[in-house]
């Protein structure tokens, strides 16, 4: 919690030298689709974080990355499907509700 205290009255740069975020939300545009998909998981690989989303309201889908032994395992979820976290276990989203939740 704290560290969202930190983060949510700054701009959205993880410093390297600062603690993982556990979660970090990507949503997705015409213009960031290959960064958002490709580069993206790079960078957040190299930070250590441990989960990240990609939220696509192009193609309504929602893919949640988990870092396994270094690499992340997508796991792509749609429409009234329950989005399933390894880091919010009782989490109780569907992807309906979070692609409603960016109009």
């Amino acid at each position: 919690m704290s560290q969202w205290q930190e983060l949510r009255n700054r701009e959205a740069v993880i410093e390297v030298n600062e603690p993982p975020p556990l979660l970090v939300v990507e949503v997705v545009s015409e213009s960031t689709k290959t960064v958002d998909y490709r580069a993206k998981r790079v960078e957040y690989n190299a930070l250590n974080i441990p989960e990240y989303w990609i939220v696509d309201p192009l193609i309504n889908k929602v893919t949640v990355l988990t870092l396994v032994e270094e690499l992340y395992e997508p796991v792509e979820f749609v429409g009234a499907e329950r989005i399933l976290s390894a880091t919010f276990t009782e989490l109780e989203l569907t992807v309906e509700q979070v692609l409603l939740a960016e109009d």
